[in-house]
């Protein structure tokens, strides 16, 4: 029996990185997972390691910042697996550059991404979660929690020189998740954020060595932290022993902010 049995889960940006572990880690715990990815073959390498383990994964295809892709990717949950019980927002990607050479196209790719998507896919959410809760409670059955985790960053908590469009998109995000855990308190939903610090993926390339060196030193583990690893963050506000916890930002960065 996995903690998450009977679950449905929407993974975005689950191609790769931490988002395809993200995506595994729920799935070998019960989930069956929608997986999305940008690229179709990534997607459909996470969800053939899924079904290689034995467990239950469909892929839906596109930009999460595509006009309608929200209402897609929350059809394909219900269609494919009956429902939907969590959602994962950790689709992104960085456009940096320092605000006088920034521009409005830099600033609203990062915004749309980052920020409008996630509100776009919870948007598309409500209707489902509504009507299942009302179902619920008219048959006299209990309401399982549901989750919402929303990916941010240490940037979004601190800034960072060259990202003000990352920044400010991730600190957005962490008031996305208090606010909807207020709203949602009502369905028995739990909407945290997970902000990330280092973590090795391949979007590290291209990163001053000097610069990835000295965030080690300054990070009390002495190391980035592995996507398994930001996976397992994810995991740990999706599973029954964080029903109780929403609204709150869980950093995981190797106590580097501390």
């Amino acid at each position: 029996m996995g903690k998450l049995d009977g679950k449905v889960a929407i993974v975005t940006g689950a191609g790769r990185g931490i988002g395809a572990e993200t995506a595994r880690k729920l799935a070998s715990e019960g989930a069956a997972v929608v997986v999305n990815d940008l690229d179709e073959a990534p997607a459909r390498e996470t969800v053939a390691a899924i079904v290689a383990a034995g467990g239950d994964a469909v892929t839906r295809v596109g930009s999460v910042t595509d006009d309608g892709f929200a209402d897609r990717v929350v059809e394909t949950a219900v269609r494919s697996f009956g429902g939907l019980d969590i959602i994962v927002n950790n689709a992104g990607h960085t456009r940096d550059s320092v605000i006088q050479k920034m521009t409005d196209e830099q600033w609203d790719a990062v915004l749309d991404v980052h920020l409008k998507a996630p509100f776009r896919v919870l948007r598309a959410a409500q209707p489902v979660i509504s009507a299942a809760v009302k179902a619920a409670r008219q048959a006299g059955e209990p309401v399982p929690c549901r989750k919402v985790v929303n990916v941010s960053s240490i940037a979004g908590l601190a800034g960072n020189a060259g990202q003000a469009n990352y920044a400010a998109a991730k600190a957005g995000v962490a008031g996305l998740s208090r606010t909807l855990a207020r709203e949602w308190g009502r369905y028995n939903v739990t909407v945290n954020t997970v902000a990330f610090g280092r973590i090795a993926t391949r979007d590290e390339v291209g990163i001053n060595p000097g610069v990835l060196s000295a965030m080690e030193h300054m990070t009390p583990l002495a190391r980035a932290g592995s996507p398994r690893e930001a996976a397992g963050a994810v995991y740990l506000l999706c599973v029954p022993e964080s029903d109780y916890i929403t609204g709150q930002t869980l950093v995981c960065d190797g106590g580097f902010t501390m």
